[in-house]
C-alpha cells in the first residue's frame, strides 16, 4: 500500500547540495537496502545481462539479491536470440532468467515481445526473400508471442509488448512491422499477448516520451486501446538521460499525460550518462553511431569529484520525481546492475567510459544510493 507524499520533501528540490549528504557508501546500514527503503512506494529492479542470469558474475547478483526486488532481461528475450529461426526456439537463458526471479520472490518482467531492432532476420521474408503478405506477418507475430508468453504464464508478471514504435515527433516509425501492417500492428500484438496470458500486465515501452510529439501519440494510442476494450496497462518510458537534458519538469509532464490517461507509468531503463553527447536527441536509437572523439570521452579514469556531484545531483533530483509520483509511478528499473555492465560504456560510439548506474565497477553502492534510502525512509 503506498502511503501519500509527504509535501515537505518538495522543499529539498530546491537544495541540489543536500542529495549528496554522504561520501561514504559503506557507512550505509547494512538493512538500509533500496527494495527496503522503496517497498511501499514501487518497485526498483535492474536489467540482467548473459553473466548474471547464469550466476558468473557473483559480485552483481549479490547486489541485485540485497538492493533489488524486479528483474528485465537486458538482450535474452529479444527476437534474434529466443526465436534465431522460424520454429525454433531458444529458453535456456530465459528459462534461468525466470528461475532466479523465482528463486528471490522478484516481480519479473518479460522484454521484448515486439521490437524492430534486434529481431531475427527470417521474420519478415518468405522463401524467395521477399517481404511476407500480411496475413503471413499476423500468423508469425502470434505464434511468436503466444509461444514465448504462454511459456511463462503466471510466471512472469508484466510484458514489454511493444518496444519503439514512434518516432520523437509523434509519427510512426517505418519499420516492417508498419510497412506490412500499419499501426494496427501494435493493437494485435497486445492483444496475442492478452489471450496468451490474461493475467499478465501489458506495456508499450519507448524512449525521449518527453517530446511532445511522441507523448500525445502514446496517450492517444491508449486512450483508442480502451475504448476498443484491449488491455494495455502500462506506459514504459525508458530514462536514458543526460546530465542536461531532459528537464524535470518536462519529464515530469509526460508521467502526468500517462498517469491520466488512465495507465501505470514505469521508469523501465534508467540510466543517466555522464558523458557529453554528440546529438541528445539520439536517445536510444541502437543504430546511431559516431566517429570515435577523444573530448566525448573525457573521463576514462574515473569521475572527478566535482562531476560525481553533479551526477549524484542529477540521479536524485529524478528519484525525487519519482517518490513525488509515487501514486503513478508503479517500477524503476535501472538498466543494468553497475557501471560496468552498461550499454552507455560503448554508445553512441565504441570506447567510451561512462558511470551511468547506482553501483560502480567494483559493485559498491555510490554516494547517491545512501541518499536514495535516506529520501525514501525521511518521507514515511
Amino acid at each position: 500500500m503506498k502511503k501519500p507524499f509527504n509535501r515537505t520533501f518538495l522543499g529539498l528540490l530546491a537544495i541540489p547540495l543536500l542529495w549528496a549528504c554522504s561520501t561514504n557508501p559503506s557507512s550505509t546500514n547494512e538493512d538500509a537496502t533500496l527494495k527496503a527503503a522503496l517497498k511501499d512506494k514501487f518497485y526498483i529492479g535492474a536489467a540482467l545481462n548473459e553473466a548474471q542470469i547464469t550466476g558468473r558474475d557473483t559480485a552483481g547478483v549479490r547486489v541485485l539479491e540485497q538492493h533489488f526486488n524486479s528483474i528485465v532481461p537486458e538482450n535474452c528475450m529479444k527476437c534474434m536470440y529466443i526465436h534465431p529461426e522460424e520454429g525454433r526456439y531458444d529458453f535456456d537463458q530465459p528459462d534461468q532468467f525466470v528461475a532466479l526471479g523465482e528463486r528471490n520472490n522478484m516481480f519479473i518482467i518479460g522484454h521484448t515481445l515486439i521490437w524492430h531492432s534486434q529481431i531475427a532476420p527470417w521474420f519478415f521474408t518468405d522463401e524467395k526473400g521477399e517481404d511476407v503478405s500480411p496475413e503471413v506477418l499476423k500468423a508469425r507475430m502470434k505464434e511468436h508471442i503466444s509461444t514465448i508468453v504462454g511459456r511463462y504464464k503466471g510466471r512472469i508478471k508484466g510484458w514489454d509488448v511493444v518496444n519503439e514504435a514512434i518516432l520523437d515527433n509523434g509519427d510512426w516509425r517505418a519499420s516492417k512491422f508498419y510497412e506490412i501492417l500499419g499501426e494496427e500492428f501494435i493493437a494485435l500484438a497486445f492483444q496475442y499477448a492478452h489471450e496468451a496470458d490474461p493475467e499478465a500486465e501489458l506495456y508499450y515501452n519507448d524512449y525521449n516520451e518527453w517530446h511532445a510529439g511522441k507523448r500525445e501519440t502514446i496517450v492517444k494510442m491508449v486512450k483508442n486501446f480502451k475504448e476498443r476494450g484491449i488491455r494495455i496497462d502500462g506506459i514504459g518510458m525508458q530514462g536514458h538521460v543526460g546530465m542536461d537534458y531532459p528537464s524535470i519538469e518536462e519529464y515530469e509532464e509526460s508521467i502526468l499525460a500517462f498517469s491520466g490517461a488512465g495507465v501505470k507509468v514505469m521508469i523501465t531503463e534508467l540510466d543517466i550518462s555522464a558523458l557529453p553527447m554528440p546529438d541528445r536527441n539520439v536517445g536510444a536509437e541502437v543504430s546511431a553511431s559516431f566517429e570515435y572523439k577523444k573530448e566525448m570521452n573525457p573521463y576514462e579514469n574515473g569521475l572527478p569529484t566535482d562531476k560525481m556531484q553533479e551526477w549524484t545531483n542529477r540521479m536524485a533530483h529524478f528519484f525525487g520525481l519519482f517518490l513525488k509520483h509515487q501514486d503513478k509511478v508503479a517500477r524503476v528499473t535501472l538498466w543494468g546492475v553497475a557501471d560496468g555492465d552498461s550499454w552507455k560504456n560503448d554508445f553512441p560510439m565504441p570506447g567510451r567510459t561512462d558511470y551511468p548506474l547506482l553501483f560502480d565497477r567494483t559493485h559498491q553502492p555510490k554516494p547517491v544510493v545512501e541518499t536514495i534510502i535516506e529520501m525514501a525512509t525521511k518521507e514515511k
